[in-house]
């Protein structure tokens, strides 16, 4: 079986090897993968691995060297467990590598839970599996590369809302030229009567591809974060990049009612705040924290309903802001995660590896 493994200390370095395949035991299945997407959302699994816990879903078996996540579809080559038949399609959080065994236990007709035990402190909806029927290839590649990145969009959104938007007339997001940003943005225009204006930050090369989507009202360079308007904000950052952040909170100081650390695009240029870091200190938003939350104010079930109609609504128009990269056999993962992590990705692009 062959995986890709990347060097824990030095995140732009990755390399394909060869693992020995595991036997099957008694209540398992093998899923080998068909395609799975690659995105900046990848590097920031690398890039916080440790702290969050990515590296551990995954054992690479090679000290210092780790497997990065992806989101993808396997289909079960070999199965020991009755619920899940041979030939069944599964999508989910897999490794960067050949095949996947789980335990699976049927959470519903079509939902499945890994029960392996090294998976078991970990957030339930990475450890879930949903049954893929019917649909076309093209439909697996926006799945994979879009699900999970609208996903936190969408929760954003949600936790935003939940908090009255914290009381902001703006809010920025940093890194808008990013899905998971983009997205946020996207679902931030949607109400007909809003609070608050969208501005959306960005590197230079990336303002007209933002400017173009016409999801924000306002778009920005990093260089012109000192024209930011000073009134009641609050700042989701995708981008982790820690001067970045410095010069905003500066511009803004007491008008800044929340700081989110979302995502870390801009991974080598991160630092933890400094001590002395003007107006809050930030906060890290943790996707799966909002869902544990609507499930106990709603109930099971309510909040992955809106997030699939949101995500399915948002990505209905993909094709005006995503061109749908795809490349062949597990090799061309090695370069295309490479790119990415050196940040030499283009944002309308979206890659696929198809094994």
């Amino acid at each position: 079986m062959n995986q890709v493994l990347v060097d824990q200390a030095k995140i732009t370095e990755a390399e394909l090897t060869e693992a020995a395949a595991a036997d099957l035991q008694d209540g398992q299945v093998r899923l080998k993968l068909e395609s799975f997407a690659i995105t900046t959302n990848n590097v920031t699994y690398a890039a916080t691995g440790f702290v969050i816990g990515y590296w551990k879903f995954f054992s690479s078996g090679v000290d210092g060297k780790g497997i990065v996540p992806v989101w993808g579809v396997a289909r079960v080559s070999e199965s020991r467990c009755e619920a899940v038949p041979e030939g069944a399609r599964l999508y989910g959080f897999y490794p960067m590598a050949e095949e996947l065994i789980i335990a699976p236990e049927q959470s519903t007709a079509a939902v499945y839970v890994d029960t392996s035990s090294h998976r078991a402190d970990l957030p339930l909806v990475y450890n879930t599996y949903v049954t893929v029927r019917g649909g076309s290839a093209e439909e697996d590649y926006k799945r994979a590369l879009l699900q999970p990145l609208l996903a936190t969009s969408y929760l954003l959104f949600d936790w935003l809302m939940d908090n009255d938007w914290f009381g902001a007339e703006q809010i920025i997001v940093g890194s808008a030229s990013s899905k998971t940003g983009l997205g946020l943005c996207k679902f931030l225009a949607e109400p007909d009567s809003r609070p608050y204006r969208i501005v959306g930050l960005t590197g230079q090369r990336n303002r007209d591809f933002v400017e173009a989507t016409g999801a924000c009202d306002q778009v920005l360079s990093y260089e012109e974060i000192d024209t930011l308007a000073q009134v009641p904000s609050v700042y989701v950052d995708m981008a982790g990049n820690a001067a970045v952040k410095k010069r905003l909170h500066t511009r803004l100081e007491e008008h800044l009612r929340h700081s989110a650390a979302v995502g870390t695009s801009h991974w080598d240029q991160f630092a933890p705040p400094a001590p002395d870091l003007p107006g809050p200190k930030p906060q890290f938003f943790f996707a799966p924290e909002q869902v544990r939350k609507r499930r106990e104010d709603w109930g099971p079930g309510v909040i992955e309903a809106q997030i699939t109609a949101g995500w399915k609504r948002i990505s209905a128009d993909a094709g005006e802001w995503l061109d749908v990269v795809v490349h062949e056999g597990l090799e061309a993962a090695v370069g295309v995660y490479r790119d990415i992590a050196r940040g030499r990705s283009n944002p309308r692009e979206g890659h696929v590896i198809r094994l």
